[in-house]
């Protein structure tokens, strides 16, 4: 009988999102779909970005996988117990002081309305608005208003982040201070389930720094699919996909 320890099994992480086939189209018949032929699959706790110029399909394949949009073909596949939280570029605030923007939110999840008041309160809290709880939510900086959609988002205890552009519209200090935020909240956390992440971003530093993995689009189709270290290695992109790297060296602009 051998004395070696025993083999702990592999453990494949879950599947998050699943998409095969997909075609998104937006207007009539003869125009082309904003996403065409699309196969992809993200599992739990991979950090994916999707760049790509405008128009390329990075915001359509967001909303598609969140079902905000239906599919003209394809399937795509989400995990039914997961929470999903998405984050737009310029986020929408009702017209509400910034902590009802919060509560409300929970509340129509089915949260009592003292709890959701009070889990409104931390929430602002961890983004540093407590100061500004009473503001009209309308009435915020961009950048404020940001840091009130991340933290409407936080208070829902997401296990998917689904964000469009989130810092595109800001000044370099809210920038940080939102990507910052976004950091912190997606890290991974002992004892927990793991968090997703999926972001659209043209601010290639930033791909660099939240990212494990780039999705390249151009014209609605997926070009290139790599761990962010070879996405950026300028020879390796060049080789495998040269729209990419014209795009990465800023000629597609």
């Amino acid at each position: 009988m051998s004395g070696a320890p025993p083999v702990a099994p592999s453990v494949v992480p879950a599947m998050c999102f699943e998409l095969r086939g997909v075609q998104v189209r937006l207007g009539p018949s003869p125009r082309p779909p904003a996403l065409e032929g699309v196969n992809l699959r993200i599992t739990e706790g991979e950090r994916v970005a999707f760049i790509g110029a405008n128009g390329s399909g990075k915001s359509t394949l967001l909303r598609a996988m969140h079902g905000l949009l239906p599919l003209t073909a394809g399937l795509c596949q989400r995990p039914e117990t997961a929470r999903m939280a998405m984050l737009f570029q310029r986020p929408h605030m009702l017209r509400l002081r910034a902590w009802h923007n919060v509560a409300l939110g929970l509340w129509l999840r089915g949260t009592p309305w003292r709890e959701a008041r009070e889990r409104a309160h931390l929430a602002l809290a961890r983004v540093g608005l407590t100061e500004l709880a009473a503001r009209n939510g309308r009435a915020l900086s961009g950048g404020q208003q940001q840091r009130l959609a991340l933290a409407r988002a936080w208070a829902l205890k997401p296990d998917i982040w689904l964000l469009d552009e989130p810092t595109a519209s800001l000044d370099p200090h809210a920038k940080r201070e939102v990507e910052e935020l976004i950091a912190e909240f997606t890290a991974p956390r002992a004892g927990a389930r793991a968090t997703t992440l999926v972001f659209a971003s043209h601010n290639l530093g930033q791909v660099k720094r939240l990212a494990s993995r780039v999705i390249y689009l151009e014209q609605g189709h997926v070009l290139a699919d790599l761990p962010v270290n070879d996405f950026f290695n300028a020879d390796l992109l060049q080789a495998l996909c040269p729209h990419a790297h014209l795009f990465v060296q800023g000629e597609s602009w």
